[in-house]
């Protein structure tokens, strides 16, 4: 019986995608697998129990199951964190420890999925560093690249967790970066102890949103091409700029999202004639009829949103670096991604498994 724990630096670094990879990884092995996530951040309720939206979705992809208070026996809610704060002492420890015992039986491995960050819940002591050693398993440590890695961050977990740091995951790793990663950052973090198990490249795919939910995210209402609300954005650009400095930018990032005043005409048609997958209209301002025709004719949704660019465009950068892994396309390539950078080897060895 083992147990890995899946932490990460920060939020939103990729740890259901290291989860599901792993997990149908072991399974496709003949491995016997259990699930739990200890504390749950996004409070979901399912048949008049209450849990988390990410430990049911990775139940179901699993394919395993357990009552919602075994898997997740905290669940932040607002009156929890008014309780935490205003000074309420409670063990939350042991109802994870109860928890874990349970589904870990008779399981060859049991995933512990973090929540946040590694010290993510130190306020009411089920940070992942504490959680760790308490249930006496190995971690992975996710660091997602957001302009630079959290090295520092990873020699410290390292000094904290000791031999139950099995290794980290360098995620997200853009190409200009790669050569860095090699020669200089992970030859540093071995020297410091700090196993590398992989490095995952950014993925155009991983990144995406569909169109449909970034209306949704936005607040915003799609007023043309409703049959093509599946379509993939990738980035964003913002059309404030001339037209002829906006060309220029548009040719480079052809799967962009063209956020632009609703009085910016001009803008929209060059988007729109470059087969942008989306024009983000702000301000509350509709497209004129020539707009709403070609929009039509060319099946380019439009969104009309309430908020100005800047506030949209800080929305949208927030939307994309934090979109959750949902749709079957894109969990099977990175399962496909983890499979192919991981070194099952090596962690095979550290949690002793036979396969």
């Amino acid at each position: 019986m083992s147990g890995l724990y899946i932490g990460s630096t920060s939020g939103y670094s990729g740890k259901n995608m290291i989860v599901m990879g792993l997990g149908l990884h072991f399974q496709k092995q003949g491995i016997s697998l259990g699930y739990m996530k200890p504390v749950g951040a996004i409070p979901t309720e399912v048949d008049g129990r209450l849990g988390d939206e990410d430990a049911y979705f990775i139940q179901d992809v699993l394919g395993v199951s357990n009552p919602p208070n075994v898997v997740t026996p905290v669940v932040v809610t607002h009156d929890f964190k008014v309780q935490a704060f205003n000074g309420k002492v409670e063990d939350h420890v042991q109802p994870i420890v109860d928890g874990y015992a349970k589904i870990s039986s008779g399981k060859d491995l049991t995933i512990v999925a973090g929540s946040g960050s590694m010290y993510s819940g130190k306020y009411c002591g089920v940070d992942g560093i504490h959680l760790v050693k308490k249930l006496g398993i190995k971690c992975v440590v996710i660091d997602r690249f957001q302009k630079e890695l959290n090295y520092d961050y990873l020699v410290v977990l390292k000094e904290a967790l000791g031999d139950n740091l099995a290794g980290v995951v360098l995620n997200d790793i853009p190409p200009t970066f790669m050569d860095e990663i090699t020669t200089l950052i992970k030859p540093f973090l071995e020297r410091k102890g700090v196993k590398v198990l992989g490095v995952i490249p950014r993925d155009p795919l991983m990144g995406t949103i569909k169109v449909g939910d970034l209306a949704d995210r936005l607040g915003g209402k799609i007023i043309t091409a409703h049959n093509r609300t599946d379509q993939p954005v990738e980035s964003f650009l913002i059309g404030t700029m001339q037209v002829e400095n906006f060309m220029t930018h548009f040719r480079r990032h052809r799967n962009s999202a063209v956020i632009v005043g609703g009085d910016r005409s001009d803008v929209q048609l060059v988007a729109l004639e470059g087969e942008c997958p989306c024009l983000v209209l702000t301000g509350n301002l509709y497209p004129n009829d020539i707009i709403l025709t070609r929009s039509e004719v060319l099946e380019t949704p439009i969104i009309v949103v309430r908020d100005d660019t800047f506030t949209v465009a800080k929305k949208m950068e927030d939307i994309l670096s934090r979109h959750k892994l949902r749709e079957s396309a894109k969990i099977k390539h990175g399962v496909e991604l983890v499979e192919k950078h991981i070194d099952f080897t090596y962690l095979k060895k550290q949690l002793g498994l036979k396969y």
